[in-house]
């Protein structure tokens, strides 16, 4: 059996979380990587665990995320399952725990689906990249939070060491009872 790593992400933060993630899984399980928008109909019977991760732009996830968790929410749920958010916020230390993070906790307050384990990474501001508007956007709500303005900066929060912890503990969650795949 395999895992399956699906990703939301806009500027590519997220997809390397999910792959860091997948190569510290492979060792003891293969895994699929996927990008959750361009996610072909899930073959569900190849998989014993799924993880999805989403990233946050503007207070929200996109749209695709809420739609595929509530669409597939029984397969998920007879799987082994994870969920980790990727935002900015969570560079700060009250914030970044599911239980601190205001964007994972409203998702998972309104998602039929409940992982088995959670994790909040931050993300990383990469204002070169962006395209005007957001550059602007992101800059003025780093002003009012506290965190780099520079526009000229590439700046990565990324705990990398949390996001190998988190990946080495969703590997050692048991398996679930084999139940009909959906």
């Amino acid at each position: 059996m395999k895992a399956l790593i699906l990703y939301s992400s806009r500027d590519g933060q997220t997809r390397e979380i999910a792959a860091r993630i997948a190569r510290t899984l492979t060792p003891q399980q293969l895994c699929d990587v996927l990008d959750l928008a361009q996610a072909p109909q899930v073959e569900w019977a190849q998989y014993d665990r799924v993880l999805i991760g989403a990233s946050i732009r503007y207070g929200h996830f996109q749209p695709e995320l809420m739609k595929f968790v509530t669409q597939h929410k029984a397969a998920l749920q007879q799987r082994v399952s994870g969920f980790f958010s990727v935002n900015l916020t969570a560079r700060k230390a009250d914030k970044c725990t599911p239980e601190t993070n205001a964007y994972t906790r409203k998702f998972l307050a309104q998602s039929p689906w409940q992982p088995d384990r959670c994790a909040v990474f931050a993300g990383a501001l990469r204002y070169p990249r962006y395209r005007w508007f957001d550059r602007i956007m992101i800059q003025f709500i780093m002003r009012m939070t506290g965190g780099e303005t520079d526009t000229s900066k590439e700046v990565e929060y990324t705990d990398w060491e949390k996001v190998t912890r988190f990946a080495q503990d969703f590997a050692q969650l048991p398996g679930k009872l084999p139940q009909n795949n959906a």
